[in-house]
């Protein structure tokens, strides 16, 4: 998968390992829905202000 955006980037979380826990329980209960297919849950965060009309 490739996917770009000025506005987004990948969060770096690799500090803070509460997030990265929530996420990892997260995917594991959306495989659990989902007949145990493994799911991956990417985070991003705003690399510029929202834009407003």
């Amino acid at each position: 998968m490739d996917i770009h955006s000025e506005s987004y980037k990948v969060a770096a979380l690799s500090e803070q390992e509460d997030a990265v826990e929530i996420i990892r329980q997260a995917e594991a209960a959306i495989a659990q829905m989902n007949g145990n297919k493994p799911v991956t849950l990417i985070a991003y965060e705003r690399t510029e202000a929202p834009f407003h009309k």
